[in-house]
């Protein structure tokens, strides 16, 4: 019995001596791990080329070389303990497709086993990858993307975040105004609405019908069209025989510019002339040859914003030329808030997810930013050009906002000229 006792206690020392030699040598190799980092990398596909590359090289793109070049000018990413580590990018080309884009970042995640995955420019690239993302367990800030189902996707993927709201949010306050200028007399109920056969202009299409019967308007004319269309004479010509006082495309920006050449050609000037994607870029007023005052679109911003004029001036110094006046900053707002909980809670994705959902944080956008179910909701949802600069605009104005002013039809539109001369549109003092 003793002996049997004195096996029993020898067997339990060596098994807690192993126990303790195990777990001290995963604390040396932890640490020699920890010590031998030397940086971040984060990886991200994006079109470079092919119709997609001028949307993310203007709103994608530059905000991720511009925050990881101040990050790294800065010494690197801070971590919880006080230390700072480089950025290492690893960037691919998506060449506007989808197939492409899953491919790079399946690539990402299991070949170049990146730290952070950012996300891809457009609603159907950031729905075509958000299942791998969540999959391979990395937060995804999709901050070029428009949708209505992201309360949905957050179910789902709930390491999914969505910076952009969704197209219901953008069409309801786009019919408050026009409601509001139709009570005024500015704008008959007609409505002429076109959109591209994709991710973004579905979305926007499927929320606006609704919305205008709703309000009572008469969508006179609806029409989808190919991602590929570059020529819109007829789509046009149709909508201008519609005789409707307000005209909506949901486009991508080669759509967006070749409709605002094509229209100008046409004569084709109604009092609301509301366009997609690419409206907001400063290059658009150069697209339009300088022919943008009244023209809306998505986004916005304040002038008066110190925060934003700040990063709209760094974005131009680093970038060599402005940033848009929509994603773009919501885009940089993600970053920082990612840069921040990194600092807060290191790499680990499900702490880096859980302190995006959770946490405040300091942005361009406001002191004290923080999401909504995964989603940010402080969002300018329509912006009109306005003497110079793209502004978030609302009905009456207010808060960030400036009260929206029509383009003049009585000059720029000779069918609704000869309506104006009749009686049958009555502007008032800021649109005579």
């Amino acid at each position: 019995m003793k002996n049997s006792l004195l096996e029993a206690v020898c067997a339990t020392r060596r098994l807690t001596t192993c126990a303790l030699a195990a777990l001290a040598l995963a604390s040396s190799v932890h640490g020699v791990a920890a010590q031998e980092r030397d940086k971040v990398t984060i990886g991200y596909a994006v079109s470079k080329s092919g119709p997609n590359a001028g949307g993310a090289g203007m709103t994608v793109t530059p905000n991720y070389e511009l925050w990881v070049q101040e990050v790294n000018a800065a010494g690197g990413l801070k971590m919880p303990d006080g230390s700072q580590l480089p950025i290492e990018v690893i960037a691919y080309d998506d060449r506007s497709s989808a197939e492409e884009v899953v491919r790079a970042v399946e690539r990402l995640a299991t070949q170049d086993k990146v730290d952070i995955i950012l996300p891809p420019w457009g609603t159907g690239f950031n729905l075509a990858v958000a299942p791998l993302m969540a999959k391979f367990g990395y937060p995804h800030l999709a901050g070029a993307a428009v949708t209505d189902k992201a309360s949905d996707f957050v179910k789902r993927w709930d390491t999914s975040f969505w910076f952009m709201g969704g197209s219901a949010d953008y069409v309801s306050a786009f019919t408050d105004i026009l409601v509001a200028e139709r009570a005024a007399g500015r704008i008959n109920d007609k409505i002429a609405m076109i959109s591209v056969a994709d991710g973004f202009g579905i979305d926007l299409v499927k929320a606006a019908r609704p919305s205008f019967e709703a309000a009572g308007f008469d969508v006179t004319y609806d029409k989808s069209f190919p991602p590929q269309t570059s020529d819109f004479a007829t789509i046009l010509n149709e909508a201008q025989s519609s005789e409707a006082d307000t005209f909506v495309a949901f486009t991508y920006p080669p759509h967006t510019f070749a409709l605002t050449k094509q229209a100008k050609v046409a004569s084709f000037s109604p009092p609301v002339f509301y366009l997609g994607v690419g409206a907001a870029f400063p290059v658009y007023p150069k697209i339009a040859d300088g022919s943008v005052e009244g023209i809306m679109s998505l986004g916005g911003v304040d002038p008066n914003n110190a925060l934003n004029n700040a990063y709209r001036a760094k974005h131009q110094e680093v970038v060599g030329r402005g940033a848009d006046y929509w994603g773009s900053v919501l885009i940089y707002a993600s970053l920082q808030m990612l840069e921040q909980t990194v600092a807060r809670v290191g790499l680990d994705k499900a702490a880096v997810a859980a302190e995006l959902s959770s946490g405040t944080f300091s942005t361009v956008l406001g002191a004290e930013t923080r999401l909504e179910n995964n989603q940010l909701r402080a969002i300018n949802w329509v912006g009109q050009w306005q003497d110079g600069t793209f502004v978030a605009v609302s009905a009456e104005g207010g808060g960030n906002k400036m009260q929206v002013k029509l383009r003049n039809p009585a000059g720029n539109n000779p069918t609704n000229l000869t309506r104006y001369l009749s009686g049958q549109i009555v502007f008032g003092p800021d649109n005579s």
